[in-house]
């Protein structure tokens, strides 16, 4: 199965699992570092506890040892996905409106990868920020990554 293939069935199946609880999946990755990893993760009003992830992760891994849709092995990590959180989906921008955020770009523009700003919105295309207290539209196919900003 294909990286794709894999996150799309892991995810409708943990949708089914959280279905009737208050748990929302945010994100599934299948992604080869030095070995697969399979993560999933979760949060809630008030943020997701060590029982919740166990209770996916007992649930998921059962499911995943019976049907064996992952023909190599892998290990399995459910979590929260933390404070500096990736936005991805439109959900996330909805939700984090007006937020700061990191951007991380896939080639320089302006002499910079790299930028903090307000998320303001989007559309299918583009997402929009504010900058510096200007207003910056980048495409979405140009940018890497999206974390909620966290200052220290």
């Amino acid at each position: 199965m294909k990286r794709e293939a894999v996150e799309e069935f892991v995810s409708s199946v943990v949708e089914g699992i959280i279905a009737g609880t208050n748990l929302e999946l945010v994100d599934v990755d299948y992604v080869r570092e030095r070995d697969w990893y399979l993560r999933v993760y979760l949060d809630k009003p008030g943020g997701v506890d060590l029982d919740d992830c166990q209770m996916v992760s007992e649930k998921l891994s059962a499911i995943l040892d019976e049907k064996d849709p992952i023909a190599e092995n892998y290990l399995l990590e459910v979590s929260s996905p933390g404070l500096d959180r990736v936005l991805k989906k439109d959900k996330d921008f909805i939700r984090y409106n007006g937020r700061d955020v990191d951007i991380q770009l896939f080639k320089q523009i302006n002499g910079n990868k790299q930028y903090t700003g307000v998320l303001q919105g989007f559309t299918d295309t583009t997402i929009e920020f504010s900058i510096n207290g200007e207003s910056v539209i980048f495409e979405r196919t140009a940018i890497a990554q999206i974390r909620l900003h966290l200052d220290f």
